[in-house]
C-alpha cells in the first residue's frame, strides 16, 4: 500500500500520537470492529495498548460481531476472549444490545471508534445511542474518536418519526443524515438531555467531502459492504432488506447489484425517471446468488455504477427504482414481513424508510421525485438541528 500521508487524521491517530493526559492513567474499554485501523492498519485495540500500556480492559463488538464475521442480521454473537490480546470482548449484538453495568464497572471512559456510514438504519448508529446512555447512567465518560462520514455531507429522506423507532433507528434523523458519528453523539446528547461527559475528538483535516478524498484505507465495516461503492448505495439500497427483492447478498457487490427471478433489466432501466441517475449508471445484468433471498436462482437486475458522488443520492435512486419495477412488472415485489432487526409486528420497509405512506406509493410505482417532496420540510428543520452541533465544514 502507498506510503503517502493520509490527507484526514482520525481521532484514533490523534489519539495514538498525542494520548491525552486524562487518559494516561484511566481503565478504558473500547468499542469497534476490524474496520478501526489506523492507516498503516494497525487494529485499534493494538494501537491503543501501544499508545496507553496497561489501560485497555475491555473491548466491544457491534452488529456483525467485534471480527465482522457474522453475514445477516440478527445474526447474534456471543462473548468472548481477544486471541491474541486475552483481553474480554463484549458483544453488543446478542444476548443484549447494550452494555450491561457491570461491563462497565470500573471503567473510567469508553472509547467510541465505529465506521458509520452515514445511514440512520447501519446499526452502529443505534449502538452509539445505547452506549451513551449507559454511560450516562454509570457516570463512565464517553468519548468517540471521530472519523469521517465516509459518504460525505448530504441528507435524504424522512425524518423518523417517534411510532418507528427501533434497533434501525434510534432518533429522530433523516435516513441519510450527512454527519460524522462524533457529530451525531453531541446532537443525541444535546437532544435527549443526556448528563454525559461526553468528548469528541475531531478527524483533523476532514472537509465533509467523500471517503475517497481522505486519503485513508477502506475497510469493510460489516460483511456485506466490502467496497466504498457499496456504502456508497446503501443508504437506498438498505430499503430492498424490506422487501421481497434481493439486495444482493450471496453476490460478490452486495447491495450494488439487485434484482429478482422474472425482472427484465433493460426494460425497468428505462422506466426510471432520468433524474433520478444523476451520477450514476444502472447496468443491467443478470445474477445467481449463492445464499440469502432466491439463492441458485437466476435474477434479472443492475449493478449500480457510482460515477460523480457529488451529484449521487442513493435514496432518490432506490426509490426511482422500485417504482419503475412495479409499474413495468405489477406486483412482482411486495413487502418482506417481520420479523426484522427484533421487530416482531412491524413492517420491515416502514422501519427502514421511515414513512409507511412512501413505502406504499413505492409499491404503487409513483415517481420518486415527487416522493422526496414529502420530506423536503423535515430536512430543513434537519439541517437547523444539527447546525449547532458540526465540527466540519458543512
Amino acid at each position: 500500500m502507498s506510503s503517502a500521508r493520509p490527507v484526514v487524521q482520525t481521532g484514533l491517530a490523534t489519539l495514538c500520537a498525542e494520548p491525552p493526559r486524562e487518559l494516561k492513567r484511566a481503565a478504558l474499554g473500547l468499542l469497534c470492529n476490524p474496520a478501526v485501523v489506523l492507516p498503516d492498519l494497525t487494529p485499534a485495540p493494538e494501537a491503543l495498548l501501544a499508545a496507553l500500556p496497561g489501560a485497555l480492559k475491555i473491548i466491544f463488538g457491534p452488529q456483525h460481531g467485534f471480527f465482522a464475521d457474522k453475514q445477516d442480521n440478527m445474526v447474534e454473537t456471543g462473548h468472548a476472549v481477544h486471541p491474541r490480546l486475552g483481553l474480554p470482548v463484549y458483544s453488543l449484538y446478542g444476548e443484549t444490545r447494550r452494555p450491561a453495568p457491570e461491563m462497565l464497572a470500573g471503567l473510567d471512559a469508553l472509547l467510541i471508534d465505529l465506521v458509520d456510514v452515514g445511514c440512520r438504519v447501519y446499526t452502529f448508529f443505534s449502538t452509539l445511542v445505547a452506549c451513551m446512555e449507559e454511560c450516562a447512567a454509570a457516570g463512565v465518560a464517553a468519548w468517540v474518536l471521530d472519523r469521517p462520514n465516509p459518504l460525505g455531507r448530504g441528507e435524504e429522506g424522512p425524518i423518523l418519526p417517534p411510532e418507528l423507532m427501533s434497533f434501525v433507528g434510534a432518533h429522530a434523523i433523516p435516513l441519510r443524515h450527512g454527519l460524522s458519528l462524533g457529530e451525531l453523539a453531541l446532537l443525541v446528547r444535546a437532544e435527549r438531555g443526556l448528563d454525559l461527559d461526553l468528548r469528541v475528538l475531531p478527524a483533523r483535516g476532514w472537509d465533509g467531502g467523500d471517503f475517497a478524498s481522505t486519503g485513508l484505507p477502506w475497510v469493510l465495516p460489516s460483511p456485506n459492504l466490502p467496497t466504498l461503492d457499496s456504502a456508497r448505495v446503501y443508504p437506498g439500497q438498505v430499503l430492498l432488506e424490506g422487501t421481497t427483492l434481493s439486495e444482493g447478498r450471496g453476490t460478490t457487490r452486495p447491495f450494488e447489484i439487485c434484482g429478482a427471478p422474472g425482472v427484465d433489466p433493460w426494460a425497468v432501466a428505462e422506466a426510471v425517471e432520468p433524474g433520478a441517475l444523476a451520477g450514476s449508471a444502472l447496468r443491467p445484468l443478470f445474477f445467481e446468488p449463492t445464499f440469502h433471498k432466491f439463492v441458485g436462482q437466476t435474477c434479472g437486475g443492475w449493478q449500480i455504477h457510482v460515477i460523480e458522488e457529488r451529484a449521487f443520492r442513493p435514496l432518490r435512486l432506490t426509490c426511482a427504482l422500485l417504482s419503475a419495477i412495479n409499474r413495468v412488472h405489477p406486483g412482482l415485489w411486495d413487502f418482506r414481513p417481520p420479523p426484522y432487526e427484533y421487530e416482531l409486528t412491524r413492517r420491515p420497509l416502514d422501519l427502514l424508510l421511515g414513512d409507511p405512506e412512501a413505502a406504499e406509493m413505492l409499491r404503487r410505482g409513483e415517481p420518486a421525485l415527487e416522493m422526496e417532496e414529502r420530506w423536503q420540510e423535515g430536512l430543513a428543520r434537519w439541517r437547523r438541528r444539527m447546525s449547532p452541533h458540526l465540527i466540519y465544514p458543512a
